[in-house]
């Protein structure tokens, strides 16, 4: 089967055998050891020198957690969306009392940092953004780093979403000054689900102080006191961490920078792959395509749940629908993780192969 979803990714071998260890005491000294290392690891992927904290939770856990430990009921928020994942993001919000101002964009579009800097302007009380920096509904990568230089220049805190970015598309968290980043183990980590990371930086751990909301089991500083003893404060994913440490140990091996070129490599033989069969991308400005997941725009008149049906059932190919608004409007082509050349040849081939039989004519050069 090739698992080409934006996540859950497929695993390495290497790494399901790990998860299938033997438990361990998680308040012993090996388990200490285990997670001390994962966490240096995980610093040296954050480009960070500051806390990064392991949760036993999803991705979305990750971002309760980001928006609960720095903020109280009624803060205001900016919530940059361009997609189903930021409007997540600014739903947790509201959740818990926030007032959240929502800068939000057409599905395929990328957002503006002078849109920021504007709306930052107009809300001088907001105390934090929140930004989606990779949305997987839509396949685009935000400018990140633009938006936090402006972030910065406005003296506000910064909640990234990297779920889907970090390990595969580069996020400088101390250089580009991100006060918190979330990500999540079954995405570009090559590991199964059930781990959500979270970086503070030293204004997010000031922000802890002042905020809140209310937290119990994703209280991150009970986590950093925990982890000072090699410890979390709850019963942990520990098959998970089996899996992550050899999964990190693998991409330490490969490289960060061949990582990043390796995903912006077979990113372009997506986009380049689904434009030769005469297909659309969502992605308005190419430049903002990207290179962890694809969505294509659904041709005129065919079945997009057909023709994954189709994909799956007589080719072993599992792409994503359409979330939200634009379900049946677009596929999506995962490309994150243990991914490869090949993987994504044959997905290419497999809908040069499927589309003529759902009604989509394709281009005499393809």
């Amino acid at each position: 089967m090739n698992l080409r979803i934006p996540g859950p990714t497929p695993c390495p071998p290497e790494v399901l055998a790990a998860s299938a260890r033997q438990m361990i005491n998680h308040r012993g000294r090996e388990f200490a050891d285990l997670i001390r290392r994962v966490v240096q690891r995980l610093k040296r992927f954050y480009r960070t020198e500051h806390d990064v904290l392991v949760l036993t939770a999803s991705g979305t856990g990750g971002l309760e957690a980001a928006i609960v430990n720095t903020l109280s009921p009624g803060d205001q928020v900016l919530a940059v969306s361009i997609g189903e994942f930021g409007q997540r993001f600014a739903e947790i919000a509201e959740a818990y009392g926030a007032q959240v101002i929502r800068l939000e964009y057409e599905p395929g579009q990328a957002a503006d940092p002078e849109d920021v800097r504007r709306a930052l302007a107009q809300h001088p009380q907001a105390r934090a953004v929140l930004v989606t920096h990779n949305e997987t509904s839509t396949g685009v990568t935000n400018p990140l780093a633009d938006i936090a230089r402006v972030v910065r220049e406005a003296d506000r805190l910064l909640l990234v979403d990297a779920v889907s970015s970090l390990s595969s598309i580069p996020v400088e968290t101390d250089a580009w000054g991100l006060d918190v980043v979330v990500s999540g183990s079954q995405k570009g980590w090559m590991v199964p689900p059930g781990l959500a990371f979270v970086s503070m930086s030293p204004r997010a751990w000031q922000a802890y102080e002042r905020a809140r909301m209310p937290r119990v089991y994703l209280d991150l500083g009970r986590h950093r006191r925990f982890l000072e003893r090699g410890q979390t404060p709850w019963t942990p994913a520990v098959s998970v961490l089996f899996a992550l440490d050899v999964a990190l140990e693998m991409m330490e091996r490969e490289g960060l920078e061949n990582i990043f070129a390796r995903h912006a490599r077979i990113g372009q033989m997506a986009r380049q792959g689904v434009k030769a069969l005469g297909l659309k991308l969502l992605a308005a400005d190419e430049r903002y395509a990207s290179n962890t997941v694809t969505a294509v725009r659904v041709p005129e008149g065919v079945d997009a749940r057909a023709l994954l049906r189709l994909l799956e059932d007589e080719h072993g190919v599992v792409l994503a629908g359409g979330q939200g608004e634009l379900q049946g409007k677009v596929f999506r082509i995962g490309h994150l993780g243990w991914v490869t050349e090949e993987d994504i040849r044959q997905t290419l081939d497999a809908l040069a192969q499927a589309l003529p039989r759902v009604g989509y004519e394709l281009p005499a050069r393809a």
